[in-house]
């Protein structure tokens, strides 16, 4: 992890120069511009607040439109960070052909440009807390340490999937769907709470609910989503006992991943 922040610190000014470019090249003339980056989510928000008119997702009292966004900014910048991640490589060939840095460089500035995007989800997220009179407590704080383990989440994926997709490129097909899949099971079309209740309070899964529970927080991104509408929206504490199983399972894989992406990555230039 230490190398990665000494990395990132050393090649800082290639990383802002490529992400300027990414910016740059994604919306040139777009008209709306780097608007096209909260569409997503938005248009997300507004689906899934029509089929809760119709299912009756529980929210604790709170507005499902802006429990849903909350949930939806660690989300899509966790899917976009991985998407683009995981192509990082084989997308900049012709720079890996021609001059050595280190190759991480790439999935770096891939979640570094998505961080832009995160900025302005924000922004429309602080407005709808205005219109909602919903104002922001002191828990508040805790939002920089959950983006950061959002990125290191990111970045697990992106080391071991963009070294992968050199040799296999069906790795890069395939992301998308596994990322579309992973959306639900975890709480961003339903709270967290609602899992709890049926698991921990209802036994709906009879002995296997407490274990059924447990593998699913194992999902990191289960604890993430739910810290930020708790610490957001709801103005309380994270569950650190949603938080816990997903962060040691994350640090535990994140070496291994890296490993393999540097012992990859002298080949990168002869496979790609």
């Amino acid at each position: 992890m230490l190398k990665i922040i000494n990395n990132l610190y050393s090649y800082r000014e290639l990383i802002v120069a490529l992400t300027w470019k990414n910016i740059v090249v994604r919306y040139k003339q777009a008209y709306l511009g780097i608007l096209w980056a909260v569409l997503k989510p938005v248009l997300l928000m507004l689906v899934f607040t029509v089929v809760k008119s119709f299912v009756g997702i529980e929210t604790d009292g709170l507005p499902y439109p802006l429990i849903t966004f909350a949930a939806l900014i660690p989300w899509v910048f966790f899917q976009e960070s991985v998407s683009e991640g995981v192509n990082s490589i084989t997308s900049n060939a012709p720079l890996i052909k021609k001059i050595y840095f280190p190759r991480e460089v790439f999935p770096l500035t891939a979640m570094v440009t998505k961080l832009v995007e995160l900025t302005i989800s924000f922004i429309i997220l602080m407005a709808m807390m205005i219109y909602y009179q919903i104002l922001p407590s002191i828990y508040t704080l805790w939002i920089p340490a959950f983006i950061l383990y959002t990125m290191i989440v990111a970045l697990t994926i992106s080391f071991f999937g963009a070294a992968m997709n050199v040799y296999y490129r069906d790795i890069g097909q395939a992301i998308p769907i596994a990322l579309s899949l992973l959306m639900y099971g975890s709480p961003v079309i339903y709270p967290l709470s609602l899992v709890q209740k049926k698991l921990l309070v209802e036994q709906a899964a009879g002995v296997w609910s407490e274990k059924l529970y447990t593998l699913y927080t194992l999902n990191p991104l289960v604890g993430i989503i739910d810290g930020f509408q708790r610490v957001l929206i709801k103005g309380v504490s994270p569950d650190f006992d949603a938080l816990y199983p997903g962060l040691i399972l994350t640090l535990t894989i994140l070496p291994i991943s890296y490993w393999y992406f540097k012992r990859a990555e002298s080949w990168f230039a002869d496979v790609i």
